[in-house]
């Protein structure tokens, strides 16, 4: 059975660069005969958590909206591609609100000790994409220290990262080729059933100068 890839984009902006890039990545998993699935939070409606400890008697969040529907799928897949453009230093809020919602699953976890699969542990893995519009690079830190601990509760090995800082108008990841290569050959790698689990995550980072022909904007890569 083909190996279900699942494409999240948290980018505020359609088709923007974050965006871009996750498309491709999955583009590379569908090359080596993987389930691809893009998904784009832009446009759904998933709020806050709000610390009702609802989720520490049942497992389950209460508060009814988008979130169930991708749960659902970050549950179901067997790799994740999670891509988000950075915001004053960590993930942007879409994403942050989607993760902040995955507490129902940390109480599950070790406040119910109720295993997220019955049958046992799986093999899923991530890859994390992260666009950044300043030249710093304490920004992407602050991303994977927030990915590992989602990834936890997720029961999901970080497998990789692609890093980009300095570019931030929408679609000027279009004149980052290497960076477009890369998300389809790590779409690829990840999608690939036979490869070894990995010890820790792998690392591709572009830094650079600026995307040439705009001037550097804010904080975000979107």
């Amino acid at each position: 059975m083909a190996l279900r890839v699942l494409g999240l984009s948290t980018s505020p902006r359609e088709r923007g660069n974050t965006d871009l890039l996750v498309r491709e990545a999955l583009r590379g998993a569908e090359s080596v005969g993987a389930a691809a699935e893009y998904v784009s939070l832009h446009g759904l409606a998933i709020g806050p958590c709000v610390e009702c400890y609802a989720c520490a008697a049942t497992g389950g969040c209460r508060v009814a909206d988008d979130f169930q529907a991708i749960l659902d799928k970050l549950l179901a897949a067997d790799r994740l591609i999670v891509a988000a453009p950075v915001f004053f230093m960590g993930v942007c809020a879409q994403a942050k609100l989607l993760i902040d919602r995955c507490q129902c699953l940390w109480a599950r976890k070790y406040l119910l000790r109720q295993p997220l699969y019955p049958d046992g542990p799986r093999d899923r893995r991530a890859l994390v994409i992260a666009v950044g519009g300043t030249k710093s690079k304490k920004m992407f830190e602050c991303v994977g220290m927030t990915m590992k601990y989602w990834f936890d509760v997720l029961e999901v090995r970080h497998a990789a990262s692609l890093f980009v800082n300095q570019v931030d108008g929408r679609g000027d990841i279009l004149k980052h080729p290497s960076a477009m290569q890369e998300a389809f050959r790590l779409g690829a790698a990840l999608a690939d059933a036979a490869a070894p689990t990995p010890e820790r995550p792998a690392t591709v980072e572009l830094f650079g100068p600026a995307v040439p022909g705009r001037a550097r904007g804010g904080p975000d890569g979107g």
